[in-house]
């Protein structure tokens, strides 16, 4: 199933779950406190089943309102509807794993003065792991995403994430590593600033179970970038590509670190533009995941 949260137009939060393709369940009409995909998650375990098998029981006797995921979508672009998409949930930490993707490794080697920093992590046994975002960085669709005025090459970085709960892999949804390049070339001890800033996170539009995604690593994943409303960049890979396994980072990451639930983690990414092409404010960064859906941001300068 894919869990999306909605605000209406008062802001009162809605959680539906899509379970017919491009029909959504509103569970908070079967139960106003129904709210945060959270408190589902928390139930399923303590009853010792799945989040799926929670949800399957709450549709099964009640008749919860339906919507059209579409009209939605529309609504959430328009920004002047009834209903609009927010975050599938609000992660207390925001992860990311880096040159997990061959691509990843050989376009930092090229911009580093110190290439052979990320030949090293690549090849070695501990991944690369850093911190990315709080809740206040991080933004839904349709939410605008930032650029650092003091980069000169800022670039989106399109990433399979998944989410975890009491240390498991609760489902995956859709990351945007927004990153200013320039700064990590000029050296790798300034990844912090390159990463972390206002607005620098992005993930949405829902969380989709495992049984529902399948093998998370043979995704399709595209990125498009509008400029103007023209296609300015395009460009795929897939999930198939990743040196590391979500659980192998997930492992690491919990490794004398206690993290909590809900926490996200980006993968890494396999798309990096050239550096002729550097976001603008205006931009328009369209990220899709096959059997995850569309993430799409605008572009501010912060």
């Amino acid at each position: 199933m894919r869990y999306y949260r909605l605000f209406s137009s008062g802001g009162e939060p809605i959680l539906a779950v899509e379970t017919d393709n491009g029909i959504l369940s509103d569970l908070t009409s079967v139960a106003e406190d129904i709210t945060d995909v959270e408190d589902l998650a928390l139930a399923a375990s303590l009853s010792g089943g799945t989040l799926d098998a929670v949800v399957s029981h709450i549709l099964s006797t009640s008749q919860p309102k339906t919507y059209d995921l579409s009209e939605v979508i529309d609504q959430s672009k328009d920004g002047a509807g009834e209903l609009g998409l927010d975050r599938p949930y609000e992660p207390p930490e925001v992860w990311a794993a880096g040159v997990t993707y061959k691509t990843s490794e050989m376009e930092r080697r090229r911009e580093s003065e110190t290439p052979d920093v990320y030949s090293m992590v690549y090849d070695a046994d501990r991944p690369e792991l850093f911190f990315k975002a709080t809740p206040q960085k991080c933004m839904g669709p349709f939410e605008s995403v930032g650029i650092r005025t003091d980069s000169e090459w800022n670039v989106p970085e399109p990433e399979l994430a998944f989410v975890l709960f009491r240390g498991e892999i609760l489902g995956y949804t859709i990351g945007n590593d927004v990153s200013s390049r320039t700064i990590e070339g000029e050296n790798p001890l300034y990844l912090p600033q390159a990463k972390v800033y206002d607005r620098c996170c992005a993930i949405g539009p829902c969380l989709v179970t495992p049984s529902s995604l399948g093998d998370p690593h043979d995704l399709n994943v595209s990125l498009t970038i509008y400029r103007d409303d023209a296609k300015m960049f395009s460009g795929e890979t897939s999930t198939s590509s990743m040196t590391r396994t979500c659980d192998e980072i997930a492992d690491w990451l919990q490794r004398h670190n206690l993290v909590p639930n809900m926490t996200t983690v980006l993968t890494g990414t396999g798309i990096i533009p050239p550096p002729e092409v550097t976001l603008q404010e205006g931009d328009v960064i369209v990220i899709e995941i096959e059997g995850i859906g569309t993430l799409e941001n605008d572009v501010v300068a912060v």
